[in-house]
């Protein structure tokens, strides 16, 4: 039975590795509920939202993990992001009427580049960038560990209509003339990469890590649920608009007899009319 909708870390005793697996279903199909991507595009949307989960559970502070990828393809934009809270939502734009004629990875991101970015709660963000040179998105983000965080990292991604999982171990700091740590961590990469799709998609977090590393002493804690969470509201709308400035906003109220937005991310949307705009941009004022 699959781990639905959860994330777990486990940790191989006496070594510097640690790891964590996901599942998403119920909040992986609510988000295509809201959309009309093809299948193709969902099943990549589902590898960026299995990965933003789990880059979000190597955060040691509260704050928002997003994955970005941005290129000239049938995919022009794809983004997902989870909170150290495991709140999770994610967005895909582009030209899906060409999907069918780009296949892969890279072609559906024509001259793409990736972009991590880590917000703290409370504190500035910084982002980490590298192309897209790999044919999978784990091929980039274990590049982008290599290259950013000097942390040897070995990632899975699967993903369908229905469901996306992913699995993540990583060398934490040791002694860099440590042969038994290199020794372990090319013996657990090694295993990393023996992993299927169809595993990672029908067997729950326990059945995968026994037949992966039955023979290692290994320690899983306990299960994070995992949820759709859209962080929008009609009040952060409204102080979006105030970076629009009082002219343009009420211009567009007055052409269209009210101002309406719609989220990106949920499809809800906000409707203002011209007494929201005056009192909106009144209370800026004070």
């Amino acid at each position: 039975m699959k781990s639905a909708d959860t994330r777990q870390r486990f940790l191989f005793d006496t070594t510097h590795i640690r790891g964590e697996i996901t599942t998403l279903c119920s909040s992986f199909q609510e988000m295509q509920s809201r959309q009309n991507y093809p299948p193709a595009v969902n099943a990549m949307l589902g590898e960026f939202l299995a990965a933003a989960s789990l880059l979000s559970a190597t955060l040691k502070f509260s704050g928002i993990v997003s994955i970005q990828a941005i290129g000239r393809g049938a995919i022009k934009t794809i983004m997902a992001e989870c909170s150290n809270k495991t709140q999770l939502r994610g967005i895909v734009r582009g030209d899906f009427s060409a999907v069918a004629e780009q296949q892969g990875f890279q072609s559906l991101l024509e001259s793409a580049t990736l972009a991590i970015t880590i917000e703290p709660e409370g504190k500035e963000r910084y982002q980490g960038i590298v192309p897209i040179e790999s044919e999978t998105l784990s091929g980039c983000l274990e590049h982008y560990f290599a290259q950013s965080e000097q942390l040897s990292t070995k990632i899975k991604l699967a993903a369908n209509q229905e469901t996306a999982a992913g699995v993540l171990i990583q060398q934490m700091p040791h002694g860099k003339d440590d042969k038994k740590a290199k020794d372990n961590w090319q013996h657990l990469a090694v295993l990393v990469d023996s992993l299927k799709p169809e595993e990672q998609l029908t067997l729950s977090h326990e059945e995968q890590l026994y037949r992966l590393f039955h023979e290692q002493n290994l320690r899983l804690l306990e299960a994070e649920h995992v949820q759709f969470f859209c962080s929008c509201s009609k009040y952060r709308t409204a102080k979006t608009l105030t970076s629009l400035g009082f002219e343009e906003v009420n211009q567009i109220c007055q052409q269209q007899g009210s101002l309406q937005v719609t989220c990106e991310f949920c499809d809800q949307q906000y409707i203002f009319d011209k007494s929201d705009i005056c009192n909106l941009f009144e209370r800026e004022d004070t």
